[in-house]
């Protein structure tokens, strides 16, 4: 679930100025605001610490102890570079740190908020700074690197510290212009803009900022998993459920002062209307019975609330037209609800030598996936395929419910899933529908990035020796969390004009496998692993602070439907070979070989232009000489540089390539076994 909320309708930050001639103006610190509780938020604050503390898996006591990590913890959300606070600012609110459970029983979050407070003026200053740095001559010839590894290191004692590290801050991001092409001055104007646009965030701070930071930092020391959703998360978090909110259907962006449309939905109430265009920037924006109001340099998420809303309303415009000279215009638009095709499941057809292949790619476990996937089933089954490939890669995980329901289209009934409460109490979630959607070959393609759902399905599927599990090592998330509102149902009656709430998500259960064992850390090991080389990275819940522990309960009764595991060793072999003749995965392996080679220096980087300028070339010339590489297996002529590149390229997915090859080996030993 953590990489589903990170990728929740993502708004791009683009930072530069849109309009012609002007110059940044600077904000002073006076201008920065003291952030202090809402009245709301000790209501809040209050039922969020009773859903914490009563309901969570993991039982804690909210102790001097306990307080202490959760001061730690925030610190860390507020500055995990440590490139802001010095150790004397952390030592100057050391004596509240073990009140802070307190403060959270009592809903009164004054620490948090002096803290935040003092968080934006250290984040003001450091800024400020850079806009004096960018003043001073461009100096890219001395031989020194900036390291962006800081987690792990001792907060700095002295501001004089912390300046060299911007000096070096500043001069990485002046390197990196002047490496695509940009003159010192194109260089001062772009980052002057970048650094001031900052610093007019910082002005615009409001309240809930702080009070989301503060409320994650206590949930992020319980577990991983366990967060606070700030009303406007929690409609975006229940958009990507259920892959539909109700608005306009176009994609913005901030462009300095000026919110711009970057794209459309397609099939949105945007693109129907034929009113606006990519570029278009938005000045204003009203409502049918509301005057326009002027949103220039406000917040984008501000002006993304002011445009969305219910179905059927309507919302108004004031739009500056892409292009030179253009005049303001108003246009209304009326909200509908936005579904968002591009998200759902998909089938694919690889019309391979051996034989058709059916790719069933799934991004998520939104409600309503097997219902998509059965009917993608339905159409595969007309195309008499050798088999299937259900591609989980990068599938962060989803809904339970799903889950369940779509191991059952491969199944015909038994259990999928066993969870544990806190109370030590076993459930067993099974398919209860008899019949089988699909009877033919499946193989399933994991990676490191495969989590939560996206195990438990893949561990049921090698449980019952229904599919074959190839690829990487998945994530190794083996807890399951429950969503819920922080208002009460009898809230809107009684408390009519209180605003939004938000919600919590939290840990409730861990799930495990049929065979009793734990995904929990360990994650499902594919029975045939796509490549040896493994990465020297930290993906993985077992690289997460305050993760569950693994363990392993009684297997559940189940029957497996086919035994596999005698295929293994000749499915290898076939896979080894194979790819030992494929170039691409040649390349794999060189670039895993080079990034374990470069393990900690990996995190520091060069501010010499002549060596970057080499690397840059170096990596140029490798990605340059594979194209070509491609091109000719393809028959196609070659390019003598990048920007020749035809536009329909697409660079080949090895994994899924050889995970079709793969499914055409298992495809006759499953069928033999079946048929036996």
């Amino acid at each position: 679930m953590n990489k589903l909320l990170k990728g929740i309708i993502k708004l791009s930050f683009v930072l530069f100025i849109v309009s012609q001639g002007a110059q940044a103006k600077t904000p002073s610190i006076e201008q920065l605001p003291i952030l202090k509780q809402d009245q709301i938020h000790q209501i809040v604050t209050n039922r969020v610490t009773n859903y914490f503390t009563q309901s969570h898996y993991r039982n804690f006591q909210l102790d001097g102890a306990f307080s202490a990590k959760i001061f730690d913890r925030y610190f860390k959300l507020l500055d995990g570079s440590k490139t802001y606070f010095i150790q004397s600012d952390i030592d100057s609110f050391r004596g509240k740190q073990e009140y802070l459970g307190e403060e959270l029983l009592n809903g009164n979050l004054t620490t948090a908020y002096d803290i935040y407070n003092l968080s934006i003026q250290k984040r003001y200053n450091r800024y400020k700074f850079a806009l004096e740095v960018l003043q001073k001559p461009m100096d890219f010839s001395v031989k020194e690197s900036i390291n962006f590894k800081r987690d792990d290191i001792s907060w700095a004692t002295t501001e004089k510290e912390l300046d060299t590290y911007w000096n070096k801050r500043v001069k990485y991001d002046e390197l990196n212009l002047s490496l695509s092409g940009k003159s010192e001055k194109e260089i001062r104007d772009i980052l002057t803009k970048r650094y001031t646009r900052v610093l007019k965030t910082l002005i615009q701070s409001k309240n809930e900022d702080a009070f989301q930071i503060f409320m994650n930092a206590f949930a992020r020391e319980i577990d991983p998993h366990t967060s606070y959703l700030a009303p406007r998360k929690k409609r975006d978090f229940d958009s990507e459920m259920s892959l539909s909110m109700e608005g306009i259907g176009a994609t913005l962006s901030q462009q300095e002062d000026y919110t711009e449309i970057m794209s459309f939905v397609t099939g949105g109430p945007a693109e129907k209307s034929k009113l606006l265009a990519v570029g278009d920037k938005i000045i204003g924006v009203g409502q049918s019975n509301t005057p326009i109001e002027d949103v220039i340099g406000w917040r984008l998420d501000d002006i993304v609330d002011k445009i969305r809303g219910p179905k059927g309303t309507v919302v108004k415009l004031e739009i500056l037209p892409a292009g030179n000279n253009s005049k303001p215009k108003v246009v209304e638009i009326t909200r509908d609800k936005i579904h968002f095709e591009d998200r759902e499941a998909k089938l694919t057809i690889i019309d391979n030598i051996r034989g058709k292949v059916g790719v069933i790619e799934i991004p998520s476990f939104y409600i309503g996936l097997t219902e998509k996937v059965n009917s993608l089933l339905t159409q595969a089954n007309k195309d008499n395929l050798k088999g299937l490939v259900i591609d989980l890669r990068d599938n962060g995980g989803g809904s339970l419910a799903e889950v369940i329901t779509l191991t059952g289209l491969f199944i015909d009934s038994g259990p999928v899933v066993q969870v544990r409460d806190n109370l030590q109490k076993v459930t067993i979630y099974d398919d209860k529908k008899k019949g089988i959607k699909y009877f033919g070959p499946i193989v399933v393609l994991i990676n490191h990035y495969s989590a939560s759902a996206s195990e438990i399905f893949s561990a049921a599927m090698q449980d019952y020796g229904r599919a074959l599990i190839v690829g990487e090592t998945t994530y190794g998330k083996g807890t399951v969390q429950t969503s819920r509102n922080i208002a009460y149902p009898v809230d809107a009656r009684l408390h009519p004009n209180w605003p939004e709430l938000g919600g919590v998500q939290y840990t409730v259960q861990k799930f495990y496998r049929i065979n009793g064992g734990s995904t929990q850390l360990k994650g499902v090991e594919p029975d045939i692993e796509m490549i040896n080389t493994k990465y020297i990275d930290e993906t993985g819940e077992r690289f997460l602070d305050n993760a569950m522990p693994w363990d392993k309960i009684q297997p559940a009764k189940y029957s497996i439907i086919a035994n596999i595991k005698p295929f293994l060793s000749e499915l290898k072999s076939q896979h080894l070979v194979r790819i030992a003749k494929n170039p691409e995965f040649t390349y794999i392996g060189e670039d895993i070989k080079q990034f374990n080679d470069k393990t900690e220096a990996q995190y520091s980087v060069s501010l010499n232009k002549i060596e970057r300028e080499a690397e840059q070339k170096s990596n140029e010339d490798r990605d340059l000489k594979r194209i070509n590489e491609r091109l000719s297996r393809a028959g196609l002529p070659i390019i003598a540089k990048m920007d020749d590149l035809p536009k329909n390229y697409k660079r080949p997915d090895a994994y899924l390539d050889e995970a079709v090859e793969m499914l055409l080996d298992f495809a006759p030993k499953y069928l033999g076994m079946k048929n036996q």
